[in-house]
């Protein structure tokens, strides 16, 4: 039993750094992603009228601006937090092929 969980443990401990290519391409992928979004984010949460102040007449518009304010600052964040598993890199790697794209045409969508 004692042979059983060192493997289960070494399996799941693994410290093998993703390689050069890799780690930038998930970095790239995952802070263009964070960015588009925060970006959406705030172009959906600002206020119907023209200025800001006027958020404050309309108790929605202020809640959606102070949501959006939130989720924004929560993107931002999170653009320097790096994952810290080496498999991040990889599954932003390759996810990033698809949602940045999709991300970007959300973005001209909604702009």
């Amino acid at each position: 039993m004692n042979a059983q969980t060192n493997t289960a443990n070494t399996a799941r401990k693994s410290d093998i750094k993703p390689t050069n290519r890799i780690w930038l391409a998930g970095v790239v992928a995952r802070t263009l992603f964070l960015i588009i979004l925060a970006v959406v984010t705030a172009r959906v949460a600002s206020p119907q009228i023209e200025t800001v102040r006027s958020a404050f007449e309309t108790p929605g518009d202020l809640i959606r601006v102070v949501l959006g304010f939130a989720v924004c600052l929560w993107l931002v964040i999170n653009i320097f937090k790096l994952p810290k598993d080496a498999g991040a890199y990889h599954t932003w790697s390759y996810l990033g092929v698809g949602l940045v794209p999709l991300a970007v045409l959300c973005a001209v969508v909604v702009w």
